[in-house]
């Protein structure tokens, strides 16, 4: 199978979010020995829990500290940005790393309507054009010129570029067919809810247009797992994500995240481990082997490309660790 790398550049109890940064860094270079097809890094605003604000400039960094792994967003949330200044970020990203640069474009907003806000300087963000601002990026990727007066008349630089590989995210499925009449790659965040349905990948491979991006459609989902040698490990290990996204259900949000010594003698009523248990669609938590097992079964029934992976132990060798164990078990 098939192996990725998610990062949000989790900050977790005693780290600052400098420590966060450099960790992802550390992550992308074990993730390239480990033979791992690439690593992305989330874009997250107004949070005290994820340094990964500006994903860009972090896998700029990552590009430089490695040599094979591919390095690009996941994603870029583009009601923020505009597509002339997108197109210019990741045409110099592959420039400077050829053939190494993915362009993941979101179309959520990575934050609260705080952030959102702030990120558009007060005014309302245009969020009913989001496959329009992202096929105008596109274009000017391709050194094409949008039919839009303020962006046809201008040339986004570096101009002659092995182009990034493109990607359009989705976490409910209505994106997938936009993505493959788009000629995107298509990943999908199985974690968001725990949902999949396989019809919705068949629409998009059936939609599928070969573009200058992408020659054939391929799939990327995305999981958020613990492993560890055994279940009994992983499942102390993984508590404190399970208790942090109770508590984000609750609305208690950017909370800060337990230890697994705190989250061991955590007070939970009947019914919080119920909804724990629940979850596990979202959280796979087990030894390697079974994890691994879950995975080729999932790729079995729903005939995805690869998985990307997503984790956040509070120790960063239990995290390093993680993906080596699954790297053992399916690569």
């Amino acid at each position: 199978m098939k192996l990725s790398v998610l990062d949000q550049a989790p900050i977790t109890k005693g780290n600052t979010a400098p420590d966060a940064l450099i960790k992802a860094v550390e992550l992308a270079i074990l993730a390239e020995e480990l033979g791992y097809e690439r690593i992305w890094m989330a874009e997250h605003h107004n949070t005290k829990g994820f340094a990964s604000s500006a994903p860009e400039i972090t896998a700029a960094f990552i590009a430089a500290k490695t040599s094979r792994i591919r390095v690009g967003t996941g994603g870029t949330m583009i009601m923020h940005y505009s597509p002339y200044k997108i197109a210019e970020v990741f045409k110099t990203l592959s420039a400077l790393a050829p053939g190494r640069i993915d362009f993941g474009a979101g179309r959520a907003p990575g934050g609260d309507n705080l952030s959102i806000f702030a990120l558009s300087e007060g005014r309302q963000p245009d969020v009913n054009n989001l496959y329009g601002k992202l096929e105008a990026a596109l274009q000017l990727i391709n050194d094409e010129a949008p039919q839009i007066p303020y962006y046809n008349r201008v040339i986004a630089s570096p101009s002659n570029i092995v182009l990034p590989q493109s990607w359009l995210l989705g976490s409910s499925g209505n994106s997938a067919i936009q993505a493959g009449r788009m000629g995107l790659g298509y990943s999908y965040a199985q974690f968001f809810n725990g949902n999949m349905n396989k019809r919705v990948f068949d629409a998009y491979r059936e939609n599928f247009v070969p573009s200058a991006f992408m020659e054939k459609s391929e799939i990327i989902v995305s999981y958020f797992v613990t492993v560890a040698d055994t279940r009994e490990e992983a499942e102390y290990e993984g508590k404190p994500a399970d208790i942090a996204r109770l508590l984000f259900m609750r609305g208690q949000i950017d909370q800060p995240r337990l230890t697994p010594e705190e989250a061991k003698d955590y007070p939970l009523t009947e019914m919080d481990r119920m909804w724990i248990e629940e979850s596990r669609n979202q959280h796979f938590v087990g030894s390697a082997k079974e994890v691994a097992e879950r995975l080729l079964a999932e790729q079995e029934t729903y005939g995805f490309d690869e998985a990307m992976i997503c984790t956040i132990p509070h120790s960063q060798e239990v995290r390093l660790n993680v993906y080596r164990l699954l790297a053992k078990e399916l690569m």
